[in-house]
C-alpha cells in the first residue's frame, strides 16, 4: 500500500540540524530536477516582486525570504516539517514505533520543490505551491509529471495506491488507475449530499492514520479499502475504469 499526500502549504521550520543531504533523499534520480527547481525558487524569492510572483501575501514574507537560503537551512524529517489540518489528524508523533516505520515506508508526499519524498526524508521548510510557474522551469505540475511518471510508476508496482492529494498535486502524477483509489469526502443531511472542502483534509488525515495504526493486513485492492474505511465511517466505493481510478467516498453526517 502507498498513501499519497499533498504537502501542507504552511510548514514548521527545523530549529537546528544539518542542511539537506541530497544523496540521502528517496528517489535520488530526481535530484537534478530538484536542484533546478530550487535554483529557480531562490532566484524568484530574491526578486523585489517575489510575493506577487509566488502568489502569496505579505504575511508570508519571512517564508519567502527563507526560500533564498534553503541550501543552508536546517532540515528535519518531512513528517515534522509538514503541518496543518491533514498532518495533525494523521498524528505521526503519537504513532507507535512500528506504526511509524509503516508510515515511513508507505507514505509519499508529492511536493512542488522535491517532486516526491518519503516521511523520513529530511528537508528544510520552504514556501512553494504546485500551481506556481517558475522561470526556466514553467508550471510545476507538468514539469514534475514528466519526471515522476517513471519514478513513482516503479514505486507503485504491486501496491494499492490510496490517493489523498488535492487536485493541484494530483496533476503532478497519475497513478495506475486500476490500482488507485482517490478519496472524496461528503456530508449528507436529509438525503442531500455536499462536497466537503476544508474538512476533507482532516478526514483524509484520519483515514491515513487509520490505515497506518489498525491491526491486520494492509488493503491490497479497492474492495479491501472500502471495508477498512467502513470500520470508522459510512463509505462507498465507486468503481473506476481503464482510464479513471476508483473513488472512495466517505460520507460524514451533515
Amino acid at each position: 500500500m502507498l498513501i499519497l499526500l499533498p504537502p501542507s502549504e504552511g510548514k514548521t521550520p527545523a530549529r537546528r540540524g544539518s542542511a539537506v543531504d541530497w544523496p540521502s533523499l528517496s528517489f535520488p534520480e530526481l535530484n537534478p530536477c530538484r536542484a533546478k527547481v530550487l535554483a529557480a525558487l531562490e532566484a524568484v524569492s530574491a526578486h523585489p516582486d517575489a510575493l506577487t510572483l509566488l502568489g502569496v501575501g505579505a504575511s508570508l514574507r519571512d517564508d519567502v525570504e527563507r526560500n533564498t537560503r534553503l541550501h543552508g537551512e536546517p532540515a528535519a524529517p518531512a513528517h515534522s516539517i509538514y503541518s496543518g489540518v491533514l498532518y495533525d489528524a494523521l498524528g505521526y508523533r503519537s504513532l507507535t514505533p512500528a506504526q511509524r516505520r509503516k508510515a515511513d515506508a508507505s507514505v509519499l508526499v508529492v511536493s512542488a520543490l522535491w517532486g516526491a519524498i518519503r516521511f523520513g526524508d529530511s528537508v528544510p521548510a520552504y514556501r512553494l505551491s504546485m500551481g506556481t510557474a517558475l522561470p526556466d522551469v514553467g508550471r510545476l505540475a507538468p514539469f514534475w509529471k514528466a519526471q515522476l511518471d517513471d519514478t513513482l510508476g516503479r514505486a507503485a508496482e504491486g501496491h494499492l495506491v490510496v490517493d489523498c492529494r488535492s487536485s493541484t498535486y494530483a496533476a503532478a502524477w497519475a497513478a495506475p488507475p486500476e490500482r488507485t483509489v482517490t478519496v472524496n469526502v461528503f456530508t449528507e443531511a436529509a438525503g442531500v449530499r455536499k462536497v466537503v472542502s476544508h474538512f476533507a483534509k482532516h478526514t483524509r488525515g484520519e483515514l491515513a492514520r487509520h490505515l497506518l495504526a489498525r491491526r491486520g493486513k494492509a488493503p491490497a485492492a479497492a474492495s479491501d479499502l472500502v471495508k477498512v474505511a467502513r470500520e470508522k465511517w459510512d463509505a462507498e466505493l465507486v468503481p473506476g475504469t481503464s482510464r479513471k481510478p476508483h473513488a472512495l467516498n466517505i460520507i460524514l453526517p451533515g
